[in-house]
């Protein structure tokens, strides 16, 4: 049986015998180095240009951002995020700068509001910190402000920065948009969902539990038990407390999730361990029994 020693052309290089060394003049040798320093040189210089051209061309110009884009992207920053976008360059720091002075009335706005920090609580002080950094381009203001004017009954007021701040890209504020359309003006009640699913993508466990409750009551929405077990389910992963009581009652009744007695023990513990008054009483039952096996009754009425 024949074997194959060497591949054929067509698998690899094809080898080629070496010729014969001759013994080189001197003048020979010379040139030839002299040939290959000149060739090394130019090369290494063609290359370190061209790599500092592409680094030229790749290093993006922050400063040509124009400062209202700018500023509509970073309306929802955090005081620590502004410091380090503001140190970007001299543009962004002179572009980001009123949103830092937003930060200081956001500041004490919550001082104002809550009697923190030594001071006494005042709510028209308050109302009114929170307006100076609205104006100023913050969203998390913007919420604030129009969270106070809904709990002085100035329900439109409060819906219209609710409004700035959702369409900004705020999700508390498309959270609370979507649930003061459905509280105040049920017209709107296809728009409100819109805002609480935008704002459920975005991260709002809070607006995962209200789309959840509306997928779950039938509210606008078609009832979907397996889309409301999701929505609870994503919105007590994220640590909201509410949405683990009712996620262990989808486990527990086998609605909308896999019946499973040891996930509905896990999360009614869990609620229970974060003060959840009903998940405490139902866990302390449970601890009495000998199968620890929750009524398999999804409850109409959730919390």
């Amino acid at each position: 049986m024949k074997q194959k020693t060497w591949p054929y052309k067509s698998c690899s290089h094809q080898f080629t015998g070496l010729p014969f060394i001759n013994k080189p003049n001197k003048k020979s040798t010379k040139d030839r180095q002299t040939r290959q320093l000149n060739f090394t040189s130019k090369s290494s210089s063609s290359s370190s240009s061209s790599f500092l051209s592409s680094s030229k061309c790749k290093e993006p110009d922050f400063s040509s951002l124009p400062y209202d884009v700018l500023a509509r992207i970073a309306s929802s920053f955090s005081l620590p995020n502004l410091q380090s976008a503001s140190l970007v360059c001299r543009g962004w720091r002179d572009a980001l700068r009123p949103l830092r002075e937003a930060m200081l009335f956001l500041k004490w706005g919550k001082r104002f509001k809550h009697g923190r920090g030594g001071v006494k609580p005042n709510l028209k002080k308050a109302l009114d910190s929170f307006l100076k950094g609205a104006a100023r381009g913050s969203t998390m203001a913007m919420v604030d402000a129009g969270l106070i004017y809904w709990e002085m009954g100035k329900k439109e007021e409060g819906i219209a920065w609710y409004r700035k701040a959702a369409e900004l890209g705020n999700p508390a504020g498309q959270c609370n948009l979507g649930i003061s359309y459905l509280q105040a003006d049920p017209s709107n009640a296809k728009e409100a969902i819109d805002w609480l699913y935008q704002a459920s993508v975005a991260g709002s466990v809070r607006a995962q539990y209200q789309l959840a409750l509306c997928w779950h009551q039938g509210r606008v929405l078609h009832q979907n038990l397996q889309e409301a077990a999701r929505w609870y389910l994503r919105a007590a992963e994220g640590g909201y407390v509410r949405a683990m009581y009712n996620t262990s009652l989808c486990y527990a009744s086998g609605q909308g999730l896999v019946q499973s007695h040891r996930l509905a023990r896990k999360w009614m513990k869990k609620a229970a361990d974060r003060g959840h008054s009903k998940a405490q009483f139902e866990h302390g039952l449970g601890l009495f029994s000998v199968s620890y096996q929750y009524i398999p009754f999804f409850h109409s009425k959730v919390l």
